[in-house]
């Protein structure tokens, strides 16, 4: 019987994104561990692997797409309204016990993670994009740094069709990963999970790798926008918050930052669910930080303002937001306020256009099934 590993391991090929090093050793930079892999061997994401002193990486397929508002993703600057088309492949560089994707991202670690993975190609997920009205193609559900080769090819196409492109991502970076992305990558949505070492140590990373592609991002000039989900007992400490969003506005007072709740899922099932309260909490914090654009996620109709848009300068509200349906949309064609015309930072379109979807949806698709007993 064909495992999934084995039908992943048949859907290769070489790699871009490692040298080869002494004693048939390979050196992959797709991710923060920068692993050092020897023949026959696994990364720690497990889906990158040495075969033959060459690194292969995973190709031709797509363990989940769906159609999502961006607003989703969450990107709150960058074309209000409009359908991010997200794709993901399977694996992870961290295995966090909350994981909301666990069942593409844990795939290869987790028995009960099965998704199964469907061959296509860049061409025909670009097409289907196209066919659902989608303005932004995404890679996400899986760390798409793993699988950042795959994800060029797409966006390769989706940049010739006319549509902009997108990362969400735990932001476990490299020099070398984001100098290639950097060409192709016109959105990029990190999760700092924390401003703990320790905390990231347990889920598998380091902090020190997040914060320096969170830097490096934005002076590369792509629009970043910083995701947190509030954990209680976890990260969420006042000093802990106060840490966090002081680098955030360290890099820059107009990166987004979204706090967002918490709730029992995968393997954490001992915190509480995180409640209204504790998000406009950490909201006081980034906004006493400096941070002029915080958004509270998760918990639609229950945090207030925390869910629009407003001048950072006049007050003025820009975009009305009920979860992730646009309710009312205000900037002019350049993306500025229309009292007092200072400009909001984003990707703004000339128009706001409407909504298509303000939930996810799954596109009517066929595809291949990888392999076989998935």
């Amino acid at each position: 019987m064909v495992t999934l590993q084995d039908a992943l391991n048949a859907n290769v090929r070489e790699g871009e994104l490692y040298e080869k090093i002494d004693r048939g050793f390979v050196q992959c930079f797709a991710c923060g561990h920068c692993c050092r892999i020897p023949e026959g061997q696994l990364g720690v994401c497990k889906v990158r692997f040495n075969e033959g002193g060459k690194l292969q990486v995973p190709w031709g397929y797509a363990a989940g797409v769906q159609c999502d508002p961006i607003e989703k993703k969450p990107f709150h600057h960058a074309y209000p309204g409009a359908l991010a088309y997200s794709f993901g492949m399977l694996g992870c560089d961290l295995h966090c016990a909350y994981c909301q994707n666990w069942v593409t991202s844990q795939a290869l670690r987790d028995p009960r993670a099965v998704s199964r993975p469907l061959h296509t190609t860049p061409q025909e997920l670009v097409r289907d994009a196209i066919k659902q009205g989608a303005k932004v193609l995404v890679s996400t559900y899986n760390e798409p740094l793993i699988t950042s080769e795959w994800a060029v090819a797409v966006f390769k196409e989706a940049k010739s069709a006319g549509l902009a492109t997108g990362y969400v991502s735990n932001g476990n970076g490299t020099p070398q990963v984001l100098e290639y992305l950097r060409p192709w990558v016109d959105l990029y949505k990190v999760d700092l999970k924390s401003f703990d070492d320790r905390h990231y140590r347990q889920l598998g990373g380091r902090i020190e790798p997040i914060l320096q592609t969170i830097r490096t991002l934005y002076e590369m000039g792509l629009w970043v926008e910083i995701v947190t989900l509030l954990i209680p007992g976890f990260n969420d400490s006042d000093d802990e918050q106060k840490r966090l969003t002081e680098f955030v506005a360290s890099v820059s007072v107009d990166i987004p930052w979204h706090v967002s709740a918490f709730h029992k899922d995968y393997k954490m099932t001992g915190p509480a669910n995180t409640q209204p309260r504790d998000l406009q909490r950490a909201a006081t914090i980034g906004s006493a930080a400096g941070l002029r654009f915080i958004y509270a996620g998760n918990l639609p109709g229950q945090v207030g303002e925390l869910e629009n848009t407003y001048c950072p300068r006049c007050r003025e509200l820009l975009i009305e937001r009920f979860g992730y349906h646009i309710l009312d949309y205000r900037l002019t064609a350049t993306g500025a306020c229309p009292m007092c015309g200072i400009v909001i930072p984003g990707r703004w379109a000339e128009k706001f256009e409407g909504q298509i979807a303000d939930l996810p949806y799954l596109p009517k698709r066929a595809r291949k099934a990888v392999g076989r007993g998935q």
